[in-house]
């Protein structure tokens, strides 16, 4: 059984890890391998974790039954929208997909921010599988865009009023 618990430091290796197994099944048919160990390396590396972990306004989580890691979610505050949620990375590792880990760390999620009127994401407009699972968490789609860190692939802007 996973829980979910607050990330720290000790744990960035790891999460990296899961991150770049994840980011691979998931996206190396749509970018390819290169691009995804590119984007691996800048995103998903110790250290670009580590100024995550140290954010203010933010919650980092991972899924663990005490040996391994299923999944990881981080969220913070925008910087640019007052009361919204940024749900930034929400990754769990195929082999435990459709268990509900994901659904529990969004859970845990969607509550650290009792300031937050809505929470809004950008998910890949191709990924039907992650679209399909944001909208069973209650977002719709309410714009469009085009990401930088994927040589500009088309994601999709998706809010969720949060009702405390």
């Amino acid at each position: 059984m996973f829980f979910v618990r607050t990330v720290s430091e000790r744990d960035l290796a790891k999460v990296s890890a899961l991150l770049s197994a994840t980011w691979h099944a998931t996206y190396d048919a749509l970018y390819g391998t290169d691009k995804v160990s590119e984007i691996n390396a800048r995103r998903h590396s110790v250290p670009a974790l580590k100024e995550r972990l140290a954010r203010k306004d933010s919650e980092f989580v991972v899924a663990d039954d005490g040996k391994a890691f299923a999944g990881m979610g981080y969220a913070a505050m925008a910087e640019d929208r007052p009361k919204t949620a940024v749900l930034h990375q929400l990754y769990v590792l195929p082999d435990y997909q459709r268990q509900g880990i994901g659904r529990d760390m969004f859970a845990e999620l969607e509550t650290c921010f009792p300031d937050a009127e809505t929470m809004r994401l950008h998910v890949e407009k191709d990924n039907l599988l992650a679209v399909s699972f944001f909208e069973r968490l209650g977002f719709a789609t309410i714009g469009e865009t085009v990401d930088d860190f994927a040589a500009g692939i088309a994601m999709l802007i998706l809010e969720k009023r949060l009702d405390f």
